[in-house]
């Protein structure tokens, strides 16, 4: 079979990076709408993986970051995933940062962002999201919340509380963003003292949320892989004090020593793709160690292949999440990672 994505991509690469993101996608809701993606897209491996009271079709979600707004829940769906995770948003819509925000560096299959949670806001994508029919059917979506970039960091906890009430009620499960760098001092919230009191008060509304809606949703928390293994070990134990469901391990780097002397290697935001899949791994065996089997992991950063995903598994995750492989293997990547993840 034909994969139109290697056809597509040598002229995708000739655009600004934002721009052939955009271009990208709409195009996929369009091949979408007329029924095209069904014939180059391979059928979704089926693979059930029941966590946290949620039932994944396959192990292999779509990371955050590529759909904030819920634009594009149908058209991601269609291309196998077992799970989306849509997001960043935020309570209040905001533009992100200053263009140019996207970078990439080919030749390490890496690339760099820092867009700053540009979104409509989390009313707007809620909206978004019951209209589609992934989320209709059942599909499984999980909503990334994070705080608006003019929020006072000591303030932080009310945004994420702000945006856990708009998407409860139609969340699969939530992740509480804390390890984006692209939103000035928001990592200050993987410190023990804050993070114990944004996780706290997040407990309390959530134990709130569930009492209005007679059910619990699972909460999710996403780290960053610039962690030392004391602090590792510090939000390992503080995400079961609070019983915190699931961790997401991880965002993008700040750390350029797999760039140097690239073309926008000192670029600043975070780095994502295969230059980050070692870090990730680490943070990943640095977790289990900790948590055991008390709580699940799911591993996201550098899986450009199938053997990278199943990379992630014998680290100690259960699901993994894709972005930047994406947008150098295109969508052949989901099938390939789904077989190689698939129980014998």
């Amino acid at each position: 079979m034909i994969d139109p994505y290697s056809l597509l991509r040598p002229w995708l690469f000739c655009l600004d990076p934002e721009q052939a993101h955009n271009l990208t996608l709409s195009n996929l809701d369009r091949a979408q709408r007329w029924g095209l993606l069904e014939r180059f897209v391979t059928k979704p491996i089926a693979d059930p993986q029941t966590l946290c009271g949620i039932t994944f079709p396959n192990p292999v979600g779509l990371a955050a970051g590529l759909d904030k707004d819920g634009k594009h829940i149908d058209a991601l769906a269609a291309l196998g995933f077992g799970f989306l995770e849509i997001g960043t948003v935020t309570p209040r819509p905001q533009a992100g940062n200053a263009k140019p925000r996207m970078f990439r560096l080919t030749e390490a299959q890496a690339i760099i962002n820092r867009m700053g949670f540009n979104n409509d806001g989390v009313d707007a994508c809620v909206v978004r999201v019951r209209r589609s029919s992934f989320w209709q059917s059942g599909g499984v979506l999980g909503m990334n919340i994070g705080k608006n970039a003019d929020t006072p960091i000591e303030n932080a906890a009310s945004d994420y509380i702000l945006a856990m009430q708009a998407v409860y009620e139609i969340a699969s499960y939530i992740t509480v963003n804390i390890s984006s760098p692209n939103t000035q001092n928001l990592r200050a919230l993987q410190g023990e003292e804050m993070l114990r009191s944004l996780l706290s008060k997040l407990d309390q509304a959530r134990q709130e949320l569930c009492d209005r809606y007679g059910v619990r949703k699972p909460l999710f928390l996403k780290i960053a892989p610039d962690l030392n293994t004391e602090d590792i070990h510090l939000i390992a134990d503080l995400l079961m004090e609070f019983q915190i469901d699931a961790i997401i391990a991880t965002n993008t780097t700040i750390a350029r020593d797999a760039v140097q002397g690239m073309q926008y290697g000192q670029e600043t935001g975070g780095l994502s793709g295969a230059p980050v899949r070692a870090a990730s791994n680490q943070v990943i065996r640095a977790l289990k160690a900790r948590l055991g089997n008390t709580l699940p992991i799911i591993g996201v950063g550098g899986i450009m292949s199938g053997a990278d995903a199943r990379e992630k598994i014998m680290a100690g995750a259960s699901l993994v999440q894709l972005y930047s492989g994406l947008i150098y293997r295109g969508p052949d990547l989901v099938n390939e990672c789904a077989k190689a993840l698939r129980q014998p």
